[in-house]
């Protein structure tokens, strides 16, 4: 009976193991297709399915993308970082490569097909870029082309943002601004008078905690999808107003 445990253990660990090299996770290049949208300025991407608002403010800017169902992990992709470069195209490709951050989800129009307009149905994986960054690696005309891309640790300016929006009772935390993996799986919260209580996630990259907290300072612990976490204590002080956003740890 030990043996059978052991043996589906080690069957579900390279399961796992493939899983994570087929989105890019372990470092290795995968191939893909990009495509863009937004404007020149990329003010077409700001808001979005994760919840991000002004991906200038933020610090986002204009190296972003939306990902397609495969990729976006109904929002837990949230926030992770990708390096890419066009690939095998003479005609429209440019030399380098961008990293950009998941900021929205580019949702499938089953009405067309996978190879003509179809772009992000299931279950190819694609990105569509914010067009600034898609012409860092290839030329606007292109429309869509094939790229390589890979996920890698994200870099962020200063600790993780914590916005408090909702209202008594209903407490809505919005994590930005995430180094390292990026995407944020779990977070619990602590108020000076309570103990550590985990979140659900609401949507995108917005947690929600039902507990009355008001008046008492606030802790907060986030674990990303690399199993790393962080804890940033007393990063709300107890007079903390709803829409305020406070700075915490990074990783």
């Amino acid at each position: 009976m030990e043996l059978i445990q052991i043996i589906s253990m080690l069957t579900l660990l390279e399961l796992l193991w493939l899983c994570r090299g087929a989105y890019g996770q372990d470092g290795s290049w995968q191939t893909a297709h990009a495509t863009f949208y937004g404007g020149s300025d990329a003010s077409g991407t700001m808001g979005g399915a994760c919840g991000y608002g002004n991906l200038y403010s933020q610090g986002y800017r204009t190296n972003t993308a939306a990902l397609s169902t495969t990729l976006f992990n109904h929002g837990l992709s949230c926030g992770s970082c990708y390096q890419m470069k066009c690939n095998n195209d003479p005609q429209w490709c440019l030399p380098g490569t961008v990293t950009v951050t998941a900021t929205n989800f580019c949702p499938p129009n089953n009405a067309l097909p996978n190879d003509n307009g179809g772009w992000c149905n299931l279950p190819l994986q694609h990105f569509d870029m914010a067009e600034p960054a898609f012409q860092q690696i290839a030329i606007y005309k292109g429309g869509i082309v094939p790229i390589l891309y890979r996920r890698v640790p994200c870099l962020r300016k200063g600790g993780i943002r914590f916005t408090i929006n909702g209202h008594s009772y209903y407490n809505l935390v919005l994590i930005t601004n995430v180094a390292g993996a990026g995407d944020v799986h779990a977070v619990s919260i602590k108020g000076s008078g309570s103990g550590w209580q985990a979140m659900s996630r609401n949507w995108g990259q917005n947690w929600q905690s039902n507990s009355y907290l008001n008046g008492q300072s606030l802790s907060f612990q986030v674990t990303t999808s690399d199993g790393k976490t962080t804890v940033s204590y007393n990063v709300a002080p107890s007079d903390w107003q709803f829409s305020q956003s406070f700075e915490g740890s990074q990783f």
